[in-house]
């Protein structure tokens, strides 16, 4: 499992003056500006970046990258992707979990029939949902969307053993 978190992404130029639109994974979305420092990843390697502001543009966010002056420069940003280290993170308490540390976790229903493994989560508005990949050892190759309901459809997450136990009928 990776150290890093990717938080953001830069997209493209905003304006002539040298800013980036930013695209934030964060919810709210303001929450990237917390994350300090913010790295970004260029040529498959991460990166210290200083940025000397993030701000709200309508419903988007847009940065100003220290030394990224005008616009014949933010092409050298756009598509990078923004992370964090996930010691950065504040610690949960309880049954919460970030989603990053659900993505490639075993999904078993509680009759002990695997499914395959959390490939991403979708939000619905009323509760998160599982996205459940087929792999190998599947009890067939169907993609499953499991609701994401602790305690009624989850079971129980178990980070250590990697895996997740659902109350779940095969043919869903």
């Amino acid at each position: 499992m990776s150290d890093w978190l990717v938080v953001g992404k830069f997209t493209s130029a905003y304006g002539i003056k040298g800013w980036v639109k930013l695209h934030s994974y964060t919810d709210p979305i303001d929450n990237i500006i917390g994350y300090q420092p913010l790295l970004f990843k260029k040529q498959g390697k991460w990166q210290t970046l200083e940025i000397e502001k993030i701000q709200r543009h309508a419903k988007s966010l847009i940065a100003k990258v220290k030394g990224c002056d005008n616009r014949d420069q933010t092409p050298f940003y756009s598509g990078c992707e923004l992370g964090i280290l996930k010691s950065q993170l504040p610690e949960l308490k309880g049954d919460d979990f970030y989603w990053s540390d659900l993505m490639g976790l075993a999904v078993k229903s509680d009759q002990g029939q695997i499914f395959g493994v959390v490939d991403h989560l979708l939000e619905t508005g009323s509760n998160d949902v599982l996205v459940v990949k087929a792999t190998e050892h599947s009890i067939d190759d169907q993609e499953r969307l499991i609701p994401y309901l602790l305690g009624d459809v989850v079971k129980n997450v178990d980070l250590q053993a990697g895996e997740i136990i659902v109350d779940w009928d095969a043919d869903f």
